[in-house]
């Protein structure tokens, strides 16, 4: 059986990618990931913040003792809280390469065009083989419009565009107002590939100290309907790959991914709570699936049952809509 992809301009041995997570921050761990049949695996984000604290950590230190000590040194968390700094980020990407076989995706995360974005250069140096670029901007501002908001997005996008030869891909917010348009405007932009969706951070209240806490919720696959949805809609319509990496945790989430239109479906949850040897026997459901029904290759399944191969697809979604409302029925 044939399982191999294209994506990003490389040829992928399977379609299930680790994506962005704890699990790629070693060689070790990497390697293990390659080893239960990653096709790929896209490094954990470095963010804009510890750039940035980088080199104020630097600032400080070659002017501790001066009167340029500034007292908003205490915004900044320890510089412990981080994992590890831009050098060690790099490091690791060019240790990686040097032990797996497998493509390594490197992954910025910011919300800004600055100084940060130069390190896609440094990471394309470093041996990476493509770059997922990760805008996590909440607009909480009343003054801040839409417009501005999508612009930051393809600022960021132009401005790292600029800076790298390698294919790059926008993991994207599910909350534009024309998700389809942006989509497109992306790629426009550059874009070589759309990672739907980022799933934001939303915090919880303890109840018990008065205070908001973080609280990490770890996917199910109830969360891939929104981005098979998507993905089923810009399917055929946008020059660029598409990925899914929201709720993919099952064989049958794989190949719901792939008969929308993604080339490839990421995978993080299923891997943190049940062990990276979930790919393989992932892997070895979905041979299993396609035999069965007399399929050659996963190549045959991609976008087989996107809006692509519907006559009217605005009238299609219509009925779907009314149809399962109308489906419904309380209890008596």
């Amino acid at each position: 059986m044939n399982l191999t992809t294209n994506y990003l301009g490389m040829v992928l041995k399977n379609p299930i990618v680790a994506s962005s997570s704890p699990l790629s921050h070693s060689v070790d761990s990497i390697r293990r990931l390659e080893d239960a049949g990653a096709a790929a695996v896209v490094m954990y984000s470095l963010f804009e913040e510890q750039i940035g604290f980088d080199s104020y950590y630097i600032d400080y230190h070659l002017t501790q003792g001066t009167d340029s000590y500034a007292e908003s040194i205490s915004y900044f968390p320890d510089m412990q809280s981080y994992n590890v700094g831009p050098d060690q980020y790099l490091s690791l990407i060019r240790k990686a390469k040097e032990t797996v076989d497998i493509p390594i995706i490197g992954s910025l995360n910011g919300a800004s065009v600055g100084g940060w974005t130069d390190y896609a250069a440094l990471i394309e140096e470093a041996g990476a083989d493509a770059l997922e670029l990760n805008v996590y901007y909440l607009p909480t501002s009343t003054e801040i419009t839409g417009i501005e908001v999508e612009a930051l997005y393809l600022d960021v996008l132009s401005a790292v565009r600029q800076a790298v030869t390698i294919p790059v891909a926008v993991k994207l917010s599910p909350f534009f107002s024309s998700t389809a348009n942006m989509a497109n405007r992306l790629v426009v932009h550059g874009a070589d590939g759309l990672v739907l969706f980022n799933r934001f951070y939303q915090p919880d209240f303890d109840l018990e100290n008065l205070e908001v806490t973080p609280r990490l919720v770890l996917s199910n696959s109830n969360e891939l309907r929104l981005p098979l949805r998507w993905v089923a809609i810009l399917f055929g319509r946008l020059k660029a790959d598409l990925a899914i990496t929201s709720g993919i945790h099952t064989s049958q989430d794989v190949i719901k991914g792939l008969m929308a239109g993604a080339k490839v479906t990421m995978m993080a949850s299923e891997l943190l709570q049940n062990g990276v040897r979930r790919i393989g026997q992932v892997l070895n459901e979905i041979v299993t699936w396609l035999n069965e029904r007399e399929y050659e290759s996963v190549m045959q399944l991609i976008g087989a049952m996107s809006q692509k191969h519907c006559a009217e697809p605005a009238a299609f979604e219509r009925a779907n809509y009314m149809k399962m409302l109308q489906s419904y029925r309380p209890l008596n």
